[in-house]
């Protein structure tokens, strides 16, 4: 029998504000080990937790950058269970009253756009982080992480393949990087994805037991981890087994998942408002201020790209994937007004070069730098290969184009009388070669341009030298 995946992802997002959800504790990442706690983050008996305001714009903005309804009033609930890094025995999270329903965002998959439903976002506190690398038989606790601010994005499951779901993880980084909300990182836990997955007959209408994967901390892991289980879900079944509903982890040494422990149901964690906490309420006139500051997003600027700068939808989709590269590129354009040339430097060079794909705002080298290395190509300074050579100088030294070509006497060589002289002494060296181009071998024109730039040391100017040969071999 043939079965078809259905996936669903619950995507965790820390906010990126400077201090924690309830209370004034910064939310540095790497700092030593239960250094950024206060009373509140530590559950300290009788303090009491105060929303952080900016937290709260800032998953209204990314609620509204993926079509969500926001809900003028919602609550805070504890949730209830226990484990070491979980310093209260609960987790204030929300439950029955979320403050946004009902989004989506587009894919693009299978050469079509496809959209994928948002069930809710939801605002909650991350909890601590248990240690047991290099601790012998003991696990420590960190409890830096207890209370930074995160957005839970809960999809439908309208996810039918592990490739859609990197697609779909994708998007959804991207637009929260776009409004300036979350950072992305997903080594140092910024985001973080749990995959609900399960398979059912091809064509059947009726869900199979979802398995839930977690804390899945990059694009490549999601993509293994979902295949691998179903896989291991078909499996169970031809084998004439059940699926269990259950938590499982995924182990990216082996490439497996491997059981957690049994599915936790919503009564399990018994949920009630939390009394500490006043209901949350935003006015329409708030949200609409939200939403007026939203910036351009990506898939206005990939149709913005198209039309304007009229790059093939390719180019622009790989631009306007990340923020800080349609920044890079349009910063360009402001001194050399070629886009498509841009583009090409960008996806080759500069790409191959950057870390994070420039998340960390470093770019290997500036707009105007770039910029200036592209107009010496035009202007016959230099040719297109030993520009290549070029860039790479600058990735190192910092220097600009023009000193590294004026410095180190790599200038191309545009002078036509002096191609001139060098062309008729390979051609008087190749009378041969010469006949048989006359006769109608014209892929030795080739030949002779390899001469030309071998004689040069690949210093002379390409078109030059097409130019003064066909003219030299019609004679």
């Amino acid at each position: 029998m043939d079965y078809e995946p259905v996936i669903g992802l619950e995507v965790h997002a820390q906010l990126k504000t400077r201090s924690k959800i309830f209370s004034p504790a910064p939310t540095e990442f790497g700092a030593p080990p239960n250094s950024q706690v206060n009373p509140i983050c530590l559950g300290m008996p009788g303090v009491l937790p105060v929303l952080n305001g900016k937290a709260l714009e800032y998953a209204v903005k990314a609620a509204l950058a993926v079509n969500c309804e926001i809900h003028g009033r919602s609550r805070f609930a504890r949730k209830n269970y226990f484990y070491p890094d979980l310093p209260k025995g609960y987790q204030i999270s929300q439950y029955e009253e979320p403050f946004s329903t009902g989004g989506w965002l587009d894919i693009g998959a299978n050469g079509a756009v496809k959209k994928i439903r948002i069930t809710r976002i939801h605002m909650e506190e991350d909890a601590g982080k248990l240690v047991h690398e290099n601790m012998g038989r003991s696990s420590f606790v960190d409890l830096n992480r207890a209370g930074v601010p995160l957005i839970e994005i809960v999809s439908e499951p309208d996810i039918a393949s592990a490739e859609e779901a990197v697609l779909y993880l994708k998007k959804l980084r991207s637009i929260l990087m776009y409004i300036g909300v979350c950072d992305g990182n997903m080594e140092e836990g910024s985001l973080r994805c749990d995959a609900n997955v399960s398979v059912r007959p091809r064509g059947s209408k009726t869900l199979g037991t979802k398995v839930e994967i977690k804390n899945v901390n990059s694009f490549k892991f999601v993509q293994k981890a979902i295949e691998y289980e179903v896989k291991r879900q078909v499996s169970v079944i031809e084998g004439g087994g059940k699926v269990v509903q259950e938590t499982r982890l995924y182990d990216a040494d082996k490439g497996v998942t491997f059981s957690m422990r049994s599915k936790e149901e919503a009564h399990d964690y018994r949920y009630f408002p939390d009394p500490d906490l006043l209901p949350v309420v935003i006015e329409r006139e708030k949200i609409e201020e939200l939403r007026a500051s939203l910036p351009e997003l990506p898939d206005q600027r990939l149709m913005r790209f198209t039309q304007v700068y009229k790059l093939p939808e390719y180019d622009a989709s790989v631009l306007t994937a990340s923020k800080v590269i349609a920044d890079y590129f349009e910063e360009c354009l402001k001194y050399y007004d070629n886009p498509k040339n841009i583009s090409n430097w960008i996806m080759t060079e500069v790409m191959r070069e950057m870390k994070d794909e420039g998340e960390s705002g470093e770019m290997p080298v500036s707009p105007r730098s770039l910029s200036g290395l592209l107009l010496l190509i035009d202007d016959g300074t230099i040719s297109g290969k030993i520009a290549k050579d070029v860039f790479q100088e600058m990735v190192s030294t910092g220097k600009t184009a023009k000193e590294i070509v004026e410095g180190s006497g790599i200038k191309q060589i545009s002078d036509r009388g002096e191609l001139e002289n060098i062309i008729s002494g390979i051609l008087k060296d190749h009378p041969a070669e010469i006949s048989r181009y006359k006769a109608g071998d014209e892929k030795l024109i080739g030949f002779f341009v390899g001469k030309v730039m071998k004689a040069t040391q690949g210093k002379a100017n390409p078109k030059v030298v097409n130019e003064i040969l066909t003219a030299e071999l019609a004679k």
